[in-house]
């Protein structure tokens, strides 16, 4: 299993600042599935948390000023990161428990400022082919955090492929 942490060129403007993603070798019969991990935000932590982030540093203009958008979503992806020491606490973690699993683990610091329209993982929406991992719903789950994964399957081959795919 290969781990890239790219570590920070500078110190990030908040603690809460850094992605993490994994790469499962083989899942739901795909091969090489990226998920997204991030830390869950519901309601009453959003409105707790709301108030410590200096939002007109951490957030810029919006993607396209055409579009409509959500502005909280893009604190949400936010308040979705991890720290430095909650990263280091899951990659642990994934290498422990899916390691021989796991093709790869990857982690940087987001880019800052986040642009409006940005959508939070958790504002995806599942369907045929994407959904959430609760990685907090397995059993004897360490971390003193919940994670959350999303994946896209449409986004990756299959195991097998048929002759209609070749």
């Amino acid at each position: 299993m290969e781990i890239c942490i790219v570590p920070p060129a500078e110190k990030p403007p908040v603690d809460r600042a850094y992605t993490v993603a994994m790469t499962i070798r083989n899942f739901k019969g795909r091969k090489d599935v990226e998920v997204h991990l991030f830390r869950p935000v519901d309601q009453a932590t959003f409105e707790s948390e709301n108030g410590a982030y200096p939002w007109h540093t951490l957030l810029d203009d919006p993607l396209n000023p055409n579009m409509e958008y959500d502005p909280l979503s893009a604190r949400r992806v936010v308040m979705e990161a991890f720290t430095a020491k909650e990263r280091d606490q899951l990659v642990e973690y994934l290498k422990q428990r899916y390691g021989d699993k796991l093709q790869s683990i990857d982690s940087c610091v987001m880019d800052f400022p986040i642009p409006l329209g940005l959508t939070a993982l958790s504002d995806l929406g599942e369907g045929k082919s994407a959904g959430f991992l609760h990685l907090d719903r397995t059993p004897n789950y360490p971390l003193g955090f919940p994670v959350r994964g999303y994946f896209d399957l449409s986004e990756h081959k299959p195991l097998i492929e048929t002759k209609e795919e070749e």
